[in-house]
This record gives C-alpha cells, sequence and structure tokens, in this order.
C-alpha cells in the first residue's frame, strides 16, 4: 500500500486517482505524517448474493454423464 502526503497527493489527484482505478490499490494520504485518508477504488456491491459469482465460476468436469459405477443405496 502507497504512503503519501496530502501536499503532494493536492498535486497528483487526477493521476492518483486513474492509477488506483487501474491497479486497485489504495493509497494512504497523510497530513503532519498521520494517515487521514485513504483513496481506494469504487466497487458496487450487488443487490443480491444471488448470482454474484454468474460468468466467473467454471467447472472442467463433466457433472452430467454417469460414472458405470455400481453402489447399493440401501
Amino acid at each position: 500500500m502507497q504512503t503519501i502526503k496530502a501536499s503532494e497527493f493536492k498535486a497528483k489527484c487526477l493521476h492518483l486517482m486513474d492509477e488506483v482505478n487501474q491497479t486497485g490499490e489504495e493509497i494512504i494520504i497523510t497530513k503532519n505524517g498521520k494517515p487521514v485518508s485513504i483513496l481506494k477504488a469504487y466497487s458496487k456491491k450487488p443487490e443480491t448474493l444471488f448470482g454474484m459469482h454468474a460468468g466467473k465460476i467454471q467447472s472442467k468436469d463433466d457433472l452430467i454423464t454417469p460414472l458405470d459405477i455400481d453402489w447399493d443405496a440401501a
């Protein structure tokens, strides 16, 4: 995590915002050597958990084809 003085942040604000948006790395902004703010990329939270990972998880196995294994369910 990068740390930057408030005066330097003020001079480079737009560039730092673009950098954080691209890399996702947070930047701590300090004033008089003490942390006062964190600049981090904006991320929208999903409205529900259902479908949150749609298209992100893939199974490489064939889950439908029978295994041809005899077993006793009794």
